[in-house]
């Protein structure tokens, strides 16, 4: 099969999307399938076999350590020139909008998957009143697919709510070879702790912007001396998360990736999730994969990956106390160790091969529905 994706980020970025974006391509590679990226010009050609066709890129205002491309009628001769079966638009915002109108004008299949909900942003950029115009805005976009997917069962019924149409479930997964809690580092747990290895090591990983509620840790910090923190990632709201703990024992360390990340996860006692917006938030199976107790905000998505009290500790985001009453529990050794037990015993369960195999099969059965299913080969081959 010719799959065309069609994204508004890529590597080197670092997100949840591009985890499951690259994972999903090394395997429809493997199986034979021939891929094009369509995305910002980040400097990259190819990727695991997958031709990168890059689009001009500039930074945005609101986040400018994030390029992205405006829609250009380039994607449309890419598009003409790939002859795709299929075309996949993730997370159409900007670029996204070139993706799906150009499939539409040549008739292709077409399938976009949601993952970020930046209608929930609004709020915490003081902006509620713009909500309407996004909901409005994305559910334009995603009905014109032939079928929606979406990473939790909370946020497609959330979607469905919002009169999104043919919305499925993309399952999770994570890089099991990669996430071992065999990946313990003593230099790394040395660097992470700023030369204090014997206290407890909380850990935060991902993009570092408002509406991810990191400041909040800063009050464990305060009620106890057992605890210091690494984050993990980088983004618009570093400068301001570096003076809100300045004289705390805080690292800050910028990206990590590849076996760096996966031996700060496991060099660590504890994994902090505080963010309420998530689609999904992969980082958490990242986490328990390593071995981690998580400890994360009670929402939707996060209740589908952890069991309270088993395999990580839930708080209530609206009760301000619940969080640092919750982080505490953490200094009881053997509650922590029993959790970490179960963490890692639900990480290791999941891998990238059944949800990678799970999207090939949306891509057939809209290849079927649109009647062409018989005129692609199951393989590249």
């Amino acid at each position: 099969m010719r799959i065309a994706i069609v994204t508004e980020t890529f590597v080197p970025n670092t997100d949840g999307i591009v985890t499951r974006l690259t994972a999903s391509i090394k395997w429809l590679t493997k199986q034979g399938h021939d891929v094009c990226v369509i995305a910002p010009d980040l400097g990259v050609n190819e990727y695991e076999g997958a031709r990168v066709a890059g689009l001009p890129a500039r930074s945005f205002f609101l986040y400018k350590e994030k390029k992205l491309a405006l829609p250009k009628r380039k994607v449309g001769k890419i598009l003409e020139d790939f002859q795709p079966d299929l075309v996949h638009v993730v997370n159409p915002a900007v670029l996204g909008v070139a993706g799906i109108y150009y499939s539409r004008k040549q008739k292709l299949p077409l399938i976009a998957s949601y993952h970020t909900r930046i209608p929930q942003y609004a709020d915490y950029y003081h902006l509620p009143f713009l909500k309407p115009a996004l909901w409005w805005y994305f559910r334009t976009l995603h009905n014109k697919a032939d079928l929606n997917l979406c990473t939790s069962q909370t946020i497609k019924k959330e979607l469905e709510e919002q009169r999104f149409h043919h919305v499925h479930l993309w399952e999770r997964g994570v890089d099991t070879d990669l996430f071992s809690k065999d990946k313990f580092d003593s230099y790394m747990r040395e660097k992470l702790t700023g030369g204090q290895p014997h206290k407890k090591l909380l850990l935060y990983v991902g993009r570092l912007a408002v509406e991810k509620e990191i400041e909040k840790i800063k009050e464990v910090l305060a009620a106890s001396d057992e605890f210091c923190l690494a984050i993990v990632g980088d983004g618009p709201h570093r400068e301001q998360l570096e003076r809100h703990f300045e004289g705390t024992n805080t690292v800050f360390t910028g990206f990590l990736h590849g076996e760096e990340l996966a031996r700060a996860y496991a060099s660590s006692d504890c994994f902090i999730f505080p963010s309420t917006t998530e689609t999904l938030g992969l980082v958490i199976l990242e986490a328990m994969a390593s071995g981690l107790p998580v400890v994360a905000a009670r929402s939707g998505p996060t209740c589908e990956q952890i069991q309270d009290g088993v395999n990580g500790l839930l708080y209530d985001p609206d009760r301000p106390e619940s969080f640092k009453e919750t982080l505490l529990k953490i200094e009881n050794e053997m509650l922590r160790k029993k959790i970490a037990k179960q963490a890692y015993h639900t990480g290791q369960q999941y891998g990238w091969s059944k949800p990678s195999e799970q999207l090939l099969q949306f891509y057939y059965q809209v290849l079927k529905k649109r009647g062409v299913f018989n005129n692609v080969p199951l393989t590249g081959e």
